[in-house]
């Protein structure tokens, strides 16, 4: 049976249902989808995905990982029109060699947030 470690920081919003920020399973971060309640209501998208991206920062660091070590994200929008400056904004924490991605419009997100980011990163 693979061994899993939690993932908790308090840089980092809570969970808000029964769920944890992060667990890492032989190697592999699975980070769960990050929101950034605090800037969703402002209507900046930038800015809203920026402190998204400082959220999963956060969580890769308390793992000791950083973005270089992301395989793979999953971004959910409401509106697929944003897409452009959500990508610059995402784009930035990627110096190199993205991660692979798919970017998906939904009708709602979790506490009527814009965006919502979840990664897979690798030791």
């Amino acid at each position: 049976m693979p061994t899993k470690k939690i993932i908790f920081t308090p840089d980092a919003p809570a969970p808000i249902g029964p769920y944890n920020q992060a667990v890492m399973v032989n190697g592999t971060l699975y980070v769960s989808g990050q929101i950034a309640l605090d800037v969703a209501s402002s209507g900046d998208i930038q800015a809203e995905t920026r402190k998204v991206m400082e959220n999963l920062g956060a969580i890769l660091k308390a793992a000791e990982l950083s973005f270089e070590n992301v395989v793979k994200a999953t971004i959910f929008v409401k509106d697929l029109n944003n897409f452009g400056a959500i990508n610059e904004v995402y784009g930035s924490f990627f110096t190199a060699d993205p991660p692979a991605r798919e970017t998906v419009e939904v009708a709602r997100l979790p506490k009527d947030v814009n965006v919502e980011i979840s990664v897979i990163a690798v030791v």
